[in-house]
Formats: structure tokens, C-alpha cells, sequence
């Protein structure tokens, strides 16, 4: 298995974050500085990071309902709390993407790098929904632009899927993760998000998932994840 790949299966990130530790020199396989991704290794190797071994961990994946001011990172330098602290998990959790602090909602919790590699990268097109309210009663013109692509200043995105639910609350549909993007997208088009929560992340609903609270995906959701990740 390539070296990237072990990493990313093992737990410790996912694959592009592996990529980047392995770049940076912070990994050895039998004692030796290794800076090649694709490495093959196995769990006889000798893998380790900073000196400590890296081995295979049983995966787990959580789903989070995100409260406002916690941040999607798996340790927070400052005084703001992280999802990985919300989360009742011995393993080695990490979040799939990001939501914004000021952002609420679904998010997914995992240690199989993977899974969340798929999940994230735009080839393999996994939708997320947004429950957005807008500053403004959003108009046709506004919608229209949207659901056609709208030119931000790193690229033109994808079309959305996005329905009005109310004069001032669409819910909008990508399948790419840039930063703050559908914030990003309503400003291009001459509104302003007032609040932004994730409801639906591939085939995973946030439901009636009480804010601050996290569960343990069962075996029958993360198939379906694995299935809408094939691309």
C-alpha cells in the first residue's frame, strides 16, 4: 500500500493532509526519513510520525450537529472549543471538511482517511445541502445565477441546486468544498447569508440530531456513504 494511502487508512489524517506530512520530512519507515507518498509499506514496515509507530485502528464516523463558535479542526490553539471535543471517541477523529465557525450543522467525524478523502474531493461530486438565510428576500434573478454558476475570485463554481423555502430562506446544493463558498456565491449575487447550517451531507440527513450532540454512523449509513463516494 502506498505510503500516503497507509497513513490516511490508519487514522492519522487523510490522504492530501499524509501527503503533506510525508513532504515535510515528519515520517520514517524502519527508522529512515521517507519523503516519497508512494512508498509501499505495509503494517510490518516500521511506519511512524515524530518517532511514535503508526498502525492500522478500527474506523469509526460520527455525525455532529456543530453549535456556532466551535471550530472544524481536530485541536484548537485558542480558547474556542472543537468538534473533536464534542464527539464520546477514544480514536483518532478528524473532520471531514469545514464549516465556519459562525456555521451550524452537519458535520462528519472520522479516523479513515479514506472515506474522507472521497467524500471531500470534487471528482467524486457528494452533495451537501444548506439551510441559508438570507439578509434579503432573494429574488429569480439571484436563484437564477446560482443554479447556473456564479464567478468568484478562485474560479467559477459548479451549477447549485437551490430552492426557496420562504422570502428570505433558500436551501442550496453544491458538491465542491471551498472555503466559506456558498457565502462566498450569495455575495456574488448581491445578497447576504444572515445564518448558514449544513442539513444533508451525501445521503446523511441531520434530522432531529439535538445541537452540540454527535452519533455513531451505523454500518448501513456508511455503505451508503462509501456508494455515493464511488463518484
Amino acid at each position: 500500500m502506498r505510503l500516503a494511502k497507509y497513513l490516511a487508512h490508519c487514522g492519522v489524517a487523510s490522504r492530501r493532509r499524509a501527503e503533506e506530512l510525508i513532504a515535510a520530512g515528519r515520517v520514517t519507515v524502519a527508522g529512515e526519513k521517507v519523503t516519497d507518498p508512494a512508498r509501499d509499506v505495509d503494517h510490518s514496515s516500521g511506519v511512524a510520525i515524530g518517532g511514535r509507530p503508526v498502525r492500522p485502528e478500527p474506523h469509526e464516523i460520527w455525525m455532529l450537529n456543530k453549535p456556532a463558535g466551535v471550530v472544524s479542526t481536530a485541536k484548537e490553539p485558542g480558547r474556542r472549543r472543537a468538534v473533536v471535543e464534542l464527539v464520546d471517541s477514544e480514536r483518532r477523529l478528524y473532520p471531514v471538511g469545514r464549516l465556519d465557525a459562525d456555521s451550524t450543522g452537519l458535520i462528519l467525524l472520522t479516523n479513515d482517511g479514506e472515506l474522507a478523502n472521497r467524500l471531500t474531493h470534487p471528482r467524486y461530486g457528494v452533495e451537501r445541502t444548506y439551510r441559508v438565510r438570507l439578509r434579503h428576500r432573494v429574488t429569480e434573478s439571484q436563484l437564477r445565477r446560482l443554479r447556473g454558476g456564479v464567478d468568484l475570485d478562485d474560479g467559477p463554481t459548479s451549477p447549485a441546486k437551490v430552492r426557496r423555502t420562504s422570502p428570505r430562506v433558500i436551501e442550496m446544493t453544491i458538491t465542491e468544498g471551498r472555503n466559506r463558498q456558498v457565502r462566498r456565491m450569495i455575495e456574488s449575487v448581491g445578497n447576504q447569508v444572515v445564518a448558514l447550517a449544513r442539513i444533508r451531507f451525501g445521503p446523511l440527513a441531520l434530522g432531529t440530531l439535538p445541537e452540540g450532540k454527535a452519533r455513531r454512523l451505523r454500518t448501513p449509513e456508511v455503505r451508503r456513504l462509501w456508494k455515493d463516494a464511488e463518484g
